[in-house]
């Protein structure tokens, strides 16, 4: 069963859009580990529109299942990571003005680089995952740069899923084939939703983790979050 990780960006969203502490993120991943989730992820971003640098110190003590850390290595970044000590930092290679994250790594072109922060937060007993695109020769790249796992991009499934095109999981299936064969565990992410989320799993050899958020939370202002994140368990079975 591949575990859920429940990305809270959309909370802190929300919270922010008043000035106050209202939603609290975090109780709101005490809640979400409490109705089930195997994770909480956040992706902290250098102008905190969502997520702030505190936050991610606030939600260590709280966060009891998995710790999933995303963002840009950047200086800042890389020494909070280091401080806080995460289960587990996903690496993004998102422009500072970018929405959303919008592509996964060039691993061969940055793989020195890659290599370099990787070997860091490792000695530090922090499991890797790089954000890709599926592509096999970018998962043959990661493999190169030490990396624990990658966290394969599913925008594009995701698009494509919704317009019927089901043919669209066929690379990141083969992917995922050559991520086992290379022994780099495969999470995903990104527009994966109750709609798609079984088929996409069912459909991808040794998912060990997806990480959901904006479609999580916006189901949940119509099911409720604990409703829905135990939709999200049953379909991940």
């Amino acid at each position: 069963m591949a575990k859920l990780s429940v990305n809270i960006n959309k909370i802190a969203t929300l919270r922010n859009s008043r000035g106050g502490d209202l939603p609290n993120v975090v109780q709101f991943a005490k809640d979400a580990q409490r109705f089930g989730a195997e994770g909480i992820t956040i992706h902290p971003r250098p102008d905190e529109r969502h997520i702030r640098y505190q936050d991610a110190y606030d939600l260590k003590p709280e966060v009891y299942t998995e710790y999933n850390i995303e963002g840009n290595p950047i200086p800042k970044f890389i020494d909070m990571v280091l401080e806080i000590k995460p289960t587990q930092v996903t690496l993004v290679p998102d422009a500072e003005d970018a929405i959303t994250s919008n592509a996964g790594w060039d691993t061969i072109k940055h793989k020195d680089f890659l290599v370099d922060v990787i070997k860091e937060f490792k000695d530090n007993g922090i499991r890797t995952s790089i954000f890709v695109d599926p592509d096999l020769n970018q998962i043959e790249g990661a493999k190169a740069t030490g990396t624990d796992r990658i966290e394969l991009y599913t925008e594009a499934f995701a698009h494509e899923y919704k317009l019927g095109n089901k043919d669209a999981i066929k690379p990141y299936a083969d992917c995922a084939n050559l991520a086992n064969t290379l022994n780099l565990g495969v999470n995903a992410g990104h527009d994966l939703s109750l709609d798609n989320i079984k088929y996409f799993k069912d459909n991808i050899s040794g998912l060990l983790e997806v990480s959901i958020g904006h479609a999580l939370i916006s189901e949940s202002l119509y099911l409720g979050a604990e409703n829905v994140i135990k939709m999200y368990l049953e379909k991940l079975k």
